[in-house]
């Protein structure tokens, strides 16, 4: 008894012991019955859960090359799931109302499209009702992309989006981009290999759109970066580190002793000009090469650099004069621009000027700079009358500072007090949002209350982050040219130490060897320079963008314009 109280307290299952032999075969012969009995349910189950399980993976009867049928079910369910978010967001009435925004350009043709839907449904059907009146929020920014500017945008989004209306730098970044990563990676045969592989990125997209999303949305950004990168391989007359003997030279070696002299004229006074396109091959292998190059691509890149800062100077201009702010466009824009032309503008001039007039003793740049900063007397002018011309070009550096310092804070201040005063003499309180509205119409929004000395800290901090980082911002753009070098270099030395070596063996290790060091080459070129070189490359460009040209006009505060878009919606969820 105490037995099976313990065993009842635990809950362990009891069984009655057989008595004899008969009831322990009949008790056998009952549990065998009753376990085929389950076997047989179970199997029966077990079928049924197959015959169902197949029918939920197999495509619909009505569309035999589509997805399963579970798969629908699961889309059919994400998207009524979003279809009731939407009619959610809907007030409810005599009909549902929903405040959207739409694209201004595709008014006319939102109107013909319910239109049609009105006239084909026996119901009411729905109508389009344009609010003309203030914004209650701010709108999102559309742009219209197509196939190819599609991932210049994708580049220019993940910094940030734009804000309603404001430049957006994709404009302009569909050139600069590849052009800059062109100047970078300037070589005729590696360019041609990188086009190849955009060009077999685009003629075989269909295959990528659901395999492999990011080299279906990148294929046209790869064949740009491509061709840029040829067309400054020509204009560096390099293809593989080896020179190209399109046209004829315009240098001879008339002694044979390897001294070349030019033949075209060099003082620039009407006689036979330079080489006709790009680098003359002559400097191939030239003991000066690499100090020419490197004086020249140094020389293009900060040339190209000013031109592209002074183009972010122009987008801010176009901000300011859209959103009607003079007090941004006079006081931030107009002395930004002086600065930048009268001092590195002026340091272009002078690039130019040496290179297109031939001058007996040159004056040096970097010294010619440092003495118009000084206030220090050039010895070597460029021309009569240069030197006096940089000195009041730098007066106009220095006044633009100032000017770029105090006005605008004081303006603010000036335009807080007016809108004060004319609330307490129409004898009513402003709402917070045109409160904020007066304080944004100079510039910038300073919260609930207006803070002069927020307001001028900020004014100084943008000061001092303008003209340290328009001189920080120049010299970055040397990277170009550090970038090209390296490049030229590791091409150089790659060659030489593979093809060249196997052309220099005696026949016939030479036939052998060059079979065995072309692997060696290409391997290494498609690892290093097809590779690594090309991700260096293309994010050191991706940093001459986002830092330097847009840090000139770009605050990227939008929110993207993304409407409701079924296909979208499914598609999305198919990828994931």
């Amino acid at each position: 008894d105490k037995i099976i109280k313990v065993c009842t307290a635990f809950g362990v299952n009891m069984y009655q012991w057989p008595a004899s032999p008969e009831q322990a075969q009949q008790r056998d012969a009952a549990l065998r019955k009753s376990l085929r009995e389950k076997e047989v349910a179970l199997r029966a189950f077990q079928d049924i859960m197959r015959a169902e399980a197949a029918d939920l993976v197999a495509p619909a009867s009505g569309n035999p090359g589509g997805n399963s049928m579970i798969e629908d079910w699961r889309l059919f369910c994400i998207k009524e799931k979003s279809i009731y978010t939407v009619l959610n967001q809907c007030e409810e009435g005599m009909a549902l109302r929903v405040n959207v925004w739409y694209p201004a350009s595709d008014e006319a043709k939102i109107q013909t499209i319910l239109k049609a839907e009105r006239e084909n449904d026996q119901a009411q059907g729905a109508f389009l009702n344009p609010d003309k009146g203030a914004w209650k929020s701010t709108p999102p920014t559309y742009i219209r992309t197509n196939e190819y500017t599609e991932a210049w945008q994708d580049v220019i989004d993940t910094y940030g989006i734009p804000r309603y209306q404001e430049a957006n730098p994709a404009l302009i970044t569909v050139v600069t981009f590849p052009f800059i990563f062109g100047m970078m990676y300037g070589d005729v045969g590696h360019g041609t290999l990188l086009t190849l592989a955009g060009v077999y990125l685009v003629r075989n997209a269909e295959s990528f759109r659901h395999t492999q999303p990011v080299l279906f949305g990148a294929r046209f950004l790869v064949l740009s970066l491509g061709i840029f990168a040829v067309f400054a391989g020509f204009m560096y007359n390099d293809m593989f580190s080896v020179c190209l003997p399109i046209f004829a030279s315009r240098f001879e070696d008339k002694n044979h002793d390897g001294h070349y002299t030019p033949m075209y004229d060099v003082t620039n006074s009407g006689g036979p000009g330079p080489y006709p396109f790009g680098l003359d091959w002559a400097w191939g292998g030239a003991s000066n090469e690499l100090l020419y190059v490197n004086s020249m691509k140094m020389k293009l890149s900060v040339l190209f650099g000013v031109l592209q800062m002074i183009v972010g100077l122009m987008f801010r201009w176009s901000n300011a004069l859209y959103d009607k702010n003079m007090t941004d466009f006079i006081f931030e824009c107009v002395p930004m621009m002086v600065f930048m032309l009268c001092f590195f503008g002026w340091m272009d001039v002078m690039i130019l000027y040496k290179w297109t007039h031939p001058i007996d003793n040159a004056p040096n740049i970097i010294n010619s700079l440092i003495c118009m900063a000084m206030g220090q007397k050039d010895l070597n002018p460029l021309w009569p009358g240069s030197v006096q011309l940089a000195s009041q070009l730098m007066k106009y550096t220095v006044l633009s500072v100032p000017f770029l310092l105090f006005p605008k804070p004081f303006i603010l201040l000036w335009q807080h007090n007016k809108a004060q005063a004319q609330k307490t003499k129409d004898g009513h309180h402003m709402l917070v949002d045109e409160e904020q509205g007066a304080h944004s119409a100079g510039g910038h929004g300073h919260g609930d209350e207006f803070e002069f000395g927020e307001v001028f800290i900020h004014q100084i901090i943008e000061t001092i982050e303008y003209v340290l980082g328009t001189v920080s911002h120049t010299a970055s753009y040397l990277r170009i040219w550090a970038l090209s070098l390296a490049h030229q270099q590791l091409s150089e030395v790659f060659f030489q130490k593979t093809l060249t070596m196997g052309l220099e063996m005696p026949f016939p290790a030479n036939g052998i060897m060059l079979y065995l060091m072309f692997a060696a080459w290409f391997g290494v070129t498609l690892g290093v320079l097809l590779g690594m070189d090309v991700l260096e490359c293309f994010l050191h460009t991706l940093r001459l963008h986002w830092v330097e040209f847009q840090s000139k006009f770009y605050k990227a505060g939008g929110e993207k314009f993304a409407p409701y878009n079924v296909k979208a919606l499914i598609a999305t969820s198919s990828a994931e």
